[in-house]
């Protein structure tokens, strides 16, 4: 089926993600216009004279006029306030959908400020992204072959799950589907638990009196475990607020295996850690030949 272009799309947080998904439906020719709106007039600006978006709303009122599609791409603890912000102009078939990487707290707010318009809002999460921010990041390829999960609404109409997958197809992603209570799960372990972890590892290392001399040794191995610790603060401080519960049960778990590692060390046991650093590695190998070129990401 041909998937109809975008009139003008609306994308409220101009930047890794939501640049991203307006310059690859450009070139897709499958947006005649971008309208941004967030709380940075200098972003916006930026994303103009870039090329990523085609005007700065002056407001929701503004923004929404005529739009056909939102993308909601700010940080997740933004969206009670942005939903409630936006909701009175919000037109009757106007397809909302967003990009959080948490699905909970984005649908609890669309219940609470957008139940008229649930048959058009449909909750997303592209499973894309790099330890870069802002418009200047943004990639009309970042998609390509990376998956974007679904998490349908009861009240979502099929023909608005549909238009917003072959929306993100557009841009070469490959569709998902799943609960959003499941995808809260999966990502706190996956996504949410390994940046935490590297923030903490950075933190400690960084606060050591002996920091400078770490840093100057550290190599390889420390610079691919860390790299997602140079994402965005803001951004992964509302992910882990939001989805602490799941995200505290993946530490529990956590640190039950560190714990056996240690008592592995503490007893010399040469075998028992090279059994698990074996399977661990069968595992990882067997991940990458399998998944890694298709939606291996950091959000």
């Amino acid at each position: 089926m041909k998937t109809k272009p975008v009139g003008r799309l609306v994308v409220c947080g101009v930047g890794l993600i939501g640049g991203s998904f307006a310059l690859a439906l450009k070139a897709a020719g499958m947006v005649r216009e971008v309208v941004g709106i967030g709380r940075s007039r200098v972003s916006l600006e930026r994303a103009l004279a870039l090329g990523v978006i085609d005007r700065i709303a002056a407001d929701w009122g503004d923004a929404l006029a005529g739009a056909e599609v939102v993308l909601l791409a700010m940080p997740v603890g933004q969206t009670e306030a942005v939903v409630k912000a936006m909701a009175p102009h919000l037109a009757p078939g106007t397809l909302v959908t967003d990009a959080g990487s948490t699905k909970r707290n984005v649908i609890e707010a669309f219940y609470l400020h957008l139940e008229p318009h649930l048959a058009h809002t449909v909750p997303g999460h592209p499973i894309a992204g790099a330890e870069k921010s802002g418009c200047e990041a943004a990639d009309a390829t970042l998609f390509r072959d990376r998956k974007v999960v679904l998490t349908p609404l009861p009240e979502n109409e099929p023909g608005s799950v549909l238009r917003v997958a072959q929306l993100w197809q557009a841009c070469g992603a490959l569709i998902r589907e799943m609960s959003p209570q499941e995808h809260d799960r999966v990502f706190a372990a996956v996504s949410h638990l390994p940046h935490v972890l590297a923030y903490a590892l950075v933190h400690d290392l960084a606060e050591r009196a002996n920091a400078e001399q770490l840093f100057e040794y550290a190599a390889g191995g420390f610079r691919d475990f860390t790299r997602i610790a140079a994402s965005h603060p803001e951004m992964w401080r509302d992910i882990c607020l939001v989805n602490r519960q799941a995200i505290l049960a993946e530490l529990d778990q956590y640190l039950s295996e560190l714990a056996f590692i240690r008592a592995l060390l503490l007893s010399a046991n040469g075998p028992g850690l090279e059994d698990v650093f074996a399977k661990a590695r069968a595992a990882r190998m067997a991940w990458g030949e399998r998944y890694a070129n298709g939606g291996g990401s950091d959000e």
